[in-house]
């Protein structure tokens, strides 16, 4: 298993904690290389044919597939372990959180650092946040157990580490590379000025941004404060200059034509297909003209097999991702258009998912990721 950075404000888990996280960690990488491709054989070599006995064709597309295979006892039984494995990530890891929290708390009030950070208790948490808890971590990113809690945000950096089977790398910052590298792949000689990550949570994207472009001005938002409220203490302990302030994307603070570079890592499809549409008009309203939007997010539909397009939105159905399944279908270029961006300056890069050295966000990937650009 790679092993995670830890640094002073990280919830270090002991050795039992640690060797639960382990097996999870095993577990997910066994279902991920073992036990999920055994799906295809089910479909091809059962379900398929007996679609095709029936209805004499085979599935149009991922709905109808989903109609079958959801039926088919291999899947059953690869989709009950895959769910008990998201299940195990949140209880392995929140132990070590409860058992540290009083000294990360500690340390919080007494952490040395650059960046600032900004709260606004009138922030109203959206639907799309409190309908369901995102990725089934109990209480979300957004629930508050004790004063200036830091528990969420804790949990969701170790979690997120297993979730992903250590595929972000040691530091979690897989996907702030990725953009990272885009960005100055396309624009190899632009100056960074003031940049905005919008639904940041604990910053694992901003924070190496703010590394690799010191002369920057790095701003992080989210609408939840424990996810804030550890990311400013661990943005510190890393060294990284961000400032992280509590606002909603779709409607933040930031005044018009203020924003050299707008970002955000996979925030869309936690949202919903208003909320989009409001981000995509906040971000043009604060972008100065030239300015730049930047959103990497999971794969649309495309070119996919019914197959590929019904294994892909496992999460939809089962991991409360409710939102992606309309993303995945979702024209984003009439967004920007309706939010006031040229056509003409906005297009869709498909983003190789490699990060460093050959490795990816989960284990043996193999795909890109869509961004989101524009000019203003």
């Amino acid at each position: 298993m790679l092993q995670q950075a830890m640094h002073d404000l990280f919830p270090k888990p002991n050795h039992d904690e640690a060797a639960r996280q382990e097996f999870v960690n095993d577990f997910r990488v066994h279902l991920a290389a073992k036990v999920f491709p055994g799906n295809f054989g089910a479909y091809f070599g059962r379900v398929l044919p007996a679609f095709a006995k029936t209805n004499g064709r085979e599935p149009k597309d991922r709905h109808e597939v989903r109609k079958v295979m959801t039926q088919d006892p291999y899947y059953q039984m690869w989709s009950l372990m895959q769910r008990s494995s998201q299940e195990m990530i949140w209880d392995s890891v929140i132990d070590t959180v409860e058992r540290t929290l009083p000294d990360l708390q500690a340390k919080a009030k007494t952490a040395k650092g650059k960046g600032t950070l900004t709260l606004d208790p009138a922030v109203e948490i959206p639907r799309y946040h409190t309908g369901a808890d995102i990725h089934l971590q109990p209480g979300a990113y957004h629930t508050d157990s004790v004063p200036d809690d830091i528990a969420q945000g804790a949990v969701y950096e170790r979690g997120t580490f297993l979730y992903a089977m250590g595929g972000m790398g040691p530091e979690n910052d897989g996907l702030g590379r990725i953009l990272h590298k885009f960005f100055r792949k396309e624009w190899p000689n632009r100056k960074i000025g003031k940049v905005v990550d919008m639904g940041t949570t604990i910053g694992l994207g901003i924070v190496y941004w703010a590394q690799k472009e010191p002369d920057g001005e790095f701003h992080a938002i989210d609408v939840a404060a424990p996810v804030l409220r550890y990311g400013h203490v661990r943005a510190k302990a890393l060294g990284a200059a961000v400032h992280f302030s509590q606002q909603n994307a779709e409607k933040t603070n930031f005044a018009d034509n203020s924003v050299d570079l707008v970002i955000s890592h996979i925030l869309l499809h936690e949202t919903s297909r208003n909320a989009i549409q409001n981000i995509f008009n906040e971000c043009h309203r604060i972008l100065k003209p030239g300015g730049l939007m930047l959103h990497l997010d999971l794969p649309q539909a495309g070119a996919q097999s019914p197959l590929e397009g019904f294994l892909w939105e496992w999460e939809v159905y089962n991991n409360n991702e409710h939102f992606y399944g309309q993303l995945r279908e979702l024209d984003v270029s009439e967004v920007a258009a309706k939010a006031g961006f040229d056509k003409a300056k906005f297009k869709i890069h498909q983003v190789d998912s490699t990060w460093a050295d050959g490795q990816t966000p989960y284990s043996d990937s193999n795909f890109t990721f869509p961004v989101y650009a524009a000019e203003k």
